[in-house]
C-alpha cells in the first residue's frame, strides 16, 4: 500500500505560518484517499496551529519532535523522555555569544520532547526579523557551521539544521529516521521534505525511506508539493480505512 510522509514546515506550510486553507482543503482531501503521516521538529500545539486540528487528526500518525513525541488524534502513543546534557547546553551558550549576528531576541534554546532546538536570532523572533537572519545566515552558513562544530565535540548527539532559523539537537537515533520502525518492508513510502541535504533535518528519514526502496521528493516550498501530488490519482474506494 502507498503510504505518504510529510515533513510540515517548508513542506505543507511556510516556516512557522499557517497553510494555506485550499491547500489544507487539498491535503484533508488526500487523507481520505491515502494514509498520511506527519514528522515535525515542532511539538504538539505549534503542529496543530499550524495545519489545522482536521488534517491533524485525519493523519494516521503524527510524529512531533522528530519522532520524539507520538500521537494518534489526541491519544499520546509515546514520548521520549531524553534532556540535553549541562555540557552541550555551555556549548550553545558559548556559540550564542561568539555569533556575529547582532540581533538577539531571547528563548534561544527550545526544549522538546526527545530534542532541542537552538537558535541564535531566539525563539522571541518576528517574522520580519527572521526574514533578515535567513537572509544573513545564507550568506555566512552558521547555522552548518554550529552543527559541525557540535557534532565534532559531542559525538553520541546529533545536531542538523531545521527550519529557517534554528539547529535542532538529539541524541544519535533520535532523528526522523527513528520513525521508520513503525513501517513495514511491503509499504510503498513516499517521503515529502525541504531539507534533504546531508545537514537537514529531513535528511536522516529520506535516507531510511530509500533503503526500503521508497520514493523521496525534496520541495521547494507547499505549492511544490501540491503540484507533486496532484499527480498521484485517487484510488476508486475514494476513502482509506487502513
Amino acid at each position: 500500500m502507498k503510504k505518504f510522509i510529510f515533513d510540515v514546515d517548508g513542506t505543507l506550510t511556510p516556516s512557522r505560518k499557517q497553510i494555506d486553507s485550499s491547500f489544507e482543503a487539498f491535503m484533508i482531501k488526500f487523507a481520505c484517499s491515502y494514509p498520511v503521516y506527519l514528522v515535525t521538529g515542532s511539538d504538539r500545539k505549534k503542529t496543530i496551529e499550524q495545519i489545522g486540528l482536521d488534517l491533524y487528526n485525519r493523519s494516521k500518525r503524527v510524529y512531533n519532535c522528530a519522532g520524539n513525541d507520538i500521537y494518534e488524534r489526541d491519544n499520546l502513543v509515546y514520548r521520549n523522555p531524553w534532556t540535553l546534557p549541562d555540557e552541550a547546553r555551555r556549548f550553545l551558550m558559548d556559540e550564542l555569544d561568539y555569533s556575529q549576528f547582532p540581533l538577539k531576541t531571547g528563548n534561544h534554546i527550545d526544549k522538546r520532547p526527545g530534542c532541542i532546538n537552538f537558535s541564535i536570532l531566539g525563539r522571541n523572533a518576528l517574522f520580519e526579523e527572521r526574514a533578515i537572519y535567513k537572509e544573513w545566515d545564507n550568506l555566512h552558513n552558521e547555522r552548518v557551521d554550529i552543527a559541525d562544530r557540535f557534532n565534532l565535540h559531542f559525538p553520541d548527539l546529533f545536531a542538523f539544521v531545521g527550519g529557517e532559523t534554528g539547529v535542532d539537537i538529539s541524541s544519535k537515533g533520535s532523528d526522523k529516521g527513528q520513525i521508520i520502525r513503525d513501517f513495514s518492508f511491503d509499504d510503498e513510502l513516499h517521503f515529502f521534505g525541504d531539507r534533504m541535504d546531508e545537514i537537514g533535518n529531513d535528511y536522516p528519514l529520506a535516507v531510511q525511506v530509500k533503503k526500503r526502496g521508497g520514493y523521496t521528493y525534496q520541495v521547494k516550498g507547499w505549492e511544490d508539493t501540491r503540484t507533486r501530488l496532484e499527480e498521484f490519482p485517487t484510488p476508486p474506494t475514494g476513502v482509506i480505512t487502513l
